[in-house]
């Protein structure tokens, strides 16, 4: 895996979803896509939360079809805690979630995809941040 590939955050499936066309258009031109667990994990919080769990189930479902999961190990752990170390040396916490995230595009060298802007305080990720 090479930096030219991504990793999506949670915000950016929601936007797909969402019928944000640009966003759609250029996940569906990349030659692979990688999502989380852990942002997986948060999608499927949010389907369980709501009344029409049965359609966006089945859009999630279709949308992983065309992605690779890649999930946390002893690895992405070892990570995880340097840059949470990082972070609070520098008074700067991020949500837990967010840090796993960012842990895993560090550990498969994957530009990180998202529109959350507190990940650019994470030493050693590549990230892009798009609205």
């Amino acid at each position: 895996m090479t930096g030219n590939n991504f990793l999506v955050d949670t915000n950016i499936v929601i936007e797909v979803f969402k019928g944000n066309k640009e966003i759609a258009d250029y996940l569906y031109k990349l030659s692979e896509i990688f999502i989380p667990s852990i942002a997986l994990g948060e999608l499927y919080t949010g389907i369980n939360r709501v009344s029409n769990r049965e359609k966006h189930l089945k859009r999630l479902n279709d949308f992983l079809k065309l992605t690779t999961i890649l999930n946390v190990d002893g690895d992405t752990s070892v990570i995880y805690g340097e840059l949470i170390a990082d972070l609070y040396k520098l008074g700067k916490p991020i949500p837990t979630n967010d840090v796993w995230i960012a842990a895993t595009a560090i550990q498969y060298n994957l530009t990180l995809l998202s529109s959350d802007k507190h990940f650019e305080k994470i030493n050693h990720l590549q990230f892009s941040y798009t609205k």
